[in-house]
């Protein structure tokens, strides 16, 4: 019979690293939403909610949410999903699910069956892995953001985040782009030949030998000059250069353009991720 836990995110991390680390990339996103908590590299509204299912004594199972992002499943397969779920429905709200596409989908059906909540498919994603760098020649220079570039990052993941049709406030925005940059992670705007900053991207502080892009944005008037692959490819760098044993990144695949351009400077496929937001209450 299996054991479902709630634990505080320490206590979680130390019962579920090993069961994270040993494939870092499938597990970007948790691996880097519990080593910014635990480092204080992100403000902290509202505590983490951590599941685990153990059979046997054996991990089988481990979900993590950091508010205000959804319940990350890369951790749990389809058939403890509905464990999970149970477990997450005594907490009330939940905005989200995201991860593997096979893991999502059974969480959603337990979810909505618990709840009597909607469901609804915001964004399909691509999840690459570095295999050997191909920088494009683009006419411009890639430089380390600064505090002194808060205002023009925030604005731009502002914009990000709308393209994307995921909200953030201004405040949030700032906040979470002011945390990043002091977070150990490379942040880096590319200029034009002209000094006008163009695109922009950001790279994670290492965890587990991993470093993963994103966001990577530039604003529609400097599109179809190569920005986003030179930002991208001076992020890398800057990851690889600091010791990173695998470079990733998401994209969605909405954007062929995006995957395309990926592929082009040296990601290949690692697999496929999707996110699910559901109703409010009252919803």
């Amino acid at each position: 019979m299996a054991d479902v836990a709630k634990h505080d995110l320490t206590t979680f991390w130390s019962l579920t690293e090993g069961f994270f680390t040993a494939d870092p990339v499938l597990h970007t996103v948790a691996i880097a939403a519990v080593k910014r908590r635990l480092n204080n590299a992100q403000p902290v509204d509202e505590p983490s909610t951590c599941v685990t299912v153990t059979e046997d004594g054996d991990l089988v199972a481990a979900a993590l949410r950091t508010p205000p992002w959804p319940v990350t499943l890369s951790g749990v397969p389809p058939q403890w999903a509905a464990d999970v779920a149970e477990a997450l429905v005594q907490d009330g709200e939940l905005p989200g699910a995201s991860g593997p596409r096979d893991s999502v989908e059974a969480f959603v059906i337990a979810w909505v069956a618990r709840t009597g909540r909607s469901a609804r498919e915001v964004m399909s994603l691509r999840l690459y892995r570095l295999e050997e760098l191909r920088a494009p020649d683009v006419p411009g220079t890639a430089r380390r953001a600064t505090l002194d570039d808060v205002d023009l990052l925030t604005r731009w993941y502002e914009e990000f985040n709308a393209e994307a049709t995921t909200h953030v406030t201004h405040a949030s925005a700032r906040q979470l782009v002011g945390a990043g940059m002091l977070s150990g992670g490379g942040y880096f705007i590319w200029s034009a030949e002209d000094g006008t900053p163009v695109s922009w991207a950001a790279a994670s502080a290492l965890a587990s030998g991993m470093s993963r892009i994103g966001p990577v944005y530039t604003p529609p008037e400097h599109r179809r000059h190569g920005y986003g692959a030179a930002i991208t490819a001076a992020c890398s760098t800057w990851a690889v250069e600091r010791g990173a044993e695998h470079v990733v990144l998401f994209a969605d695949l909405a954007n062929p353009v995006s995957n395309s351009v990926y592929q082009r400077i040296g990601f290949r496929v690692v697999g496929d991720a999707i996110e699910f937001a559901f109703s409010p209450a009252g919803g």
